[in-house]
């Protein structure tokens, strides 16, 4: 399945390119704010107590704790990898490997993670795949993991002890209803129903039109590029359900695994540091945190995610380690993720610099 010449067109005319300053910027901005929500910690949860805890050096724990990045970072590209073939499609697994450390570097350092569905978009069209099927592969990779953590979000957020004697459930209760019926029927229209959204985005297209805010030939363009791409998108989802059976199911398998070892990393690190926390108490909290997450304009939800994981395992934790396991969560799971994820993406900007010459 090759792209079209259309696209070819359109894309040789409009190479992606990365604007440095633009991503020192938003760099800026994510340290900034994770800084600001480390700060929030340390103020508000943690009573302005630190310390370092040697325990967290024990060969047995970084063992663990690699061995867990290794199951992290291996299911991440496995679940798309297997999403792909789904759609008809086989990358290379050191494509792959490369694509997930990109996408955790764009989706990170962007504002709602946006970056990290054009930029796998467009390493995946570098590597034969549509424009079509690659948004749908990204789509349909979000939309699996969304349907694990807001189906278990509510269970969690209404069982789990240690969220019990918190206003968070007074406070998020209503908001948590709202935003998981949104969130779900439209990614059921997304994904069942894509032609359903053709109407009311060409009719926001014309109005746009008549308020002047763009001219009648771009307002027919966008028209014509909703109706392509929504279409190409509708058909390519149905591709995916009728691809091998084993391959759908390897791509939910992964991630349900990807999301388990994601989650399982507070745990780890309370454990080495001698804590007897249940693990699904662990889990739950950290499901919680994600879903709110989704929500945080930041980038890579820094500032909210360290203060909402504060907040939450504050009652867990002592004072002195709360700061610590917040920095060691983040750390494992994002900073050495994103600094992987830069490294591949100049090296690969270089040789695909150095190609088109």
């Amino acid at each position: 399945m090759n792209t079209s010449v259309e696209e070819e067109k359109e894309l040789s005319g409009h190479k992606p390119k990365v604007s440095w300053k633009r991503l020192a910027l938003f760099a800026a901005l994510f340290t900034a704010l994770t800084l600001a929500g480390f700060y929030t910690v340390f103020e508000h949860f943690s009573e302005r107590s630190f310390s370092f805890d040697a325990q967290l050096l024990q060969p047995k724990l970084i063992v663990a704790a690699i061995a867990l990045l290794l199951l992290y970072f291996a299911a991440d590209g496995l679940r798309f990898y297997y999403t792909l073939v789904a759609l008809g499609f086989r990358i290379p697994l050191k494509a792959m490997t490369k694509l997930v450390f990109i996408n955790i570097f764009f989706s990170n350092i962007t504002p709602m993670a946006t970056g990290g569905g054009f930029a796998q978009v467009w390493y995946l069209y570098d590597h034969g795949v549509s424009l079509g099927k690659a948004t749908a592969a990204t789509t349909i990779r979000t939309v699996l993991a969304i349907l694990f953590i807001f189906s278990l979000t509510p269970v969690f957020l209404l069982t789990l002890a240690p969220l019990q004697n918190s206003s968070i459930i007074s406070d998020l209760s209503a908001a948590l209803a709202i935003f998981i019926v949104l969130y779900l029927v439209f990614f059921a229209v997304v994904l069942l129903k894509s032609h359903w959204l053709i109407t009311p985005i060409a009719n926001m297209i014309k109005f746009l039109n008549r308020l002047n805010f763009i001219s009648d030939g771009k307002a027919r363009l966008w028209y014509f590029k909703v109706m392509r791409e929504m279409l190409k998108f509708s058909r390519s989802f149905s591709v995916y359900i009728k691809g091998p059976k084993l391959a759908i199911l390897l791509s939910v398998f992964y991630t349900a695994v990807f999301l388990l070892s994601l989650f399982s990393f507070p745990a780890l690190l309370m454990w080495g540091l001698g804590y007897d926390v249940p693990y699904l108490a662990s889990l739950g909290l950290l499901v919680v945190t994600t879903f709110i997450m989704y929500f945080s304009p930041t980038p890579g939800a820094s500032g909210i995610s360290e203060g909402v994981f504060g907040s939450f395992f504050s009652g867990i934790l002592e004072q002195q380690h709360l700061l610590l396991v917040t920095f060691s969560w983040r750390f494992l799971t994002i900073y050495l993720g994103m600094v992987f994820g830069l490294l591949v993406l100049q090296r690969y900007l270089i040789k695909r610099s150095q190609f088109n010459k």
